[in-house]
């Protein structure tokens, strides 16, 4: 048995629903419903009562959910237990970082971040999306750090867990340059030599991004896929070696832009560009989860500085 079994059960139970909780759990709602299943196989017994609607639990899931609640308890007091023992583990912030941005935003911003904040002892985890977000729902890490875009939005309940805003990035096509610095391809390409295209992968949060700039084109792409991969670094690896076009968010490619060796393979007018932003989650601190000292410094910190920064911004539109 996994522990998120019980806390998919708890949550059915409490919200009576489904569809309502797959999307407080982060999943799909038949992955959800197969989750419940391998609970009840696992014990031997129906929790949920199929025969009516709305979902309801049968006399089993009744006497479950009492023993779930306990057992998660349990569970959860044992982690707090075994982790105040670990002096060094109060002075860590545990980080949840999508591979990309910890690959990218993350260095310049922490080296940023304590040369005004103070020395910062880190631990990261990088994941796709989907785990990053699991992370912090199951209470793996501290401070969860991701894009964000009003038509991909991660369900993370307002209620429950607070959100900073760190600052936006475009996503858009690049290319190799040439001898000249000047780009090998360029879109949109043309329907007898389709531009070779370096994709992301079905499962990919940015290849989810780049399907929403396909889609919306007004000015149709002719784009030949011809490798695929997760990994934005893997992608942008592979437009160096003038393999095709990719689109990467911009901070993983300052250095290539900068050195001449990468080129935007638009038009520069960003008809075929995402606008994503980039955000910091914690749960919110409560008597039962307080979290650590030094998240709660760091967050008071962050939230300083952005309200200093919306009050600049908004002196400055006054002056407009």
């Amino acid at each position: 048995m996994e522990t998120k079994w019980l806390e998919d059960f708890v949550s059915l139970a409490e919200t009576n629903s489904f569809s309502r909780s797959a999307e407080l759990r982060h999943v799909t709602q038949p992955a959800f419903s197969r989750r419940i299943q391998s609970l009840e196989a696992w014990l031997g017994s129906d929790l949920i009562d199929r025969t009516s609607y709305p979902t309801r639990l049968t006399h089993a899931g009744e006497v479950f959910y009492e023993q779930a609640i306990a057992m998660l308890g349990q569970i959860n007091n044992a982690r707090a237990l075994l982790r105040g023992k670990r002096t060094t583990t109060q002075t860590t912030i545990d980080f949840a970082v999508p591979h990309t941005l910890s690959l990218t935003y993350v260095p310049r911003w922490l080296t940023g971040l304590e040369a005004t904040f103070g020395e910062i002892h880190s631990r990261l985890l990088a994941l796709n999306v989907h785990d990053a977000v699991m992370t912090l729902v199951e209470g793996g890490c501290d401070l969860l750090l991701c894009y964000h875009h009003p038509r991909q939005p991660l369900l993370l309940d307002a209620s429950q867990y607070d959100m900073i805003s760190m600052g936006h990035e475009a996503l858009r096509a690049y290319t190799r340059c040439d001898k000249q610095g000047n780009p090998e391809l360029l879109l949109p390409g043309n329907e007898n030599e389709p531009i070779p295209f370096l994709a992301y992968a079905n499962n990919a949060y940015l290849g989810r991004m780049v399907d929403l700039i396909l889609n919306d084109t007004r000015t149709p792409l002719h784009l030949e896929k011809c490798y695929e991969t997760d990994m934005a670094e893997g992608l942008k690896m592979m437009a160096l070696e003038g393999r095709g076009i990719a689109f990467l968010p911009e901070s993983a490619v300052t250095r290539e832009i900068k050195q001449k060796q990468l080129a935007r393979a638009d038009d520069g007018t960003g008809a075929w560009e995402v606008n994503m932003e980039i955000r910091l989650y914690r749960e919110r601190p409560s008597l039962q989860r307080p979290g650590k000292m030094i998240v709660s410094r760091l967050w008071d910190y962050l939230e300083q500085l952005q309200t200093a920064e919306n009050k600049k911004a908004h002196r400055a539109a006054k002056r407009v």
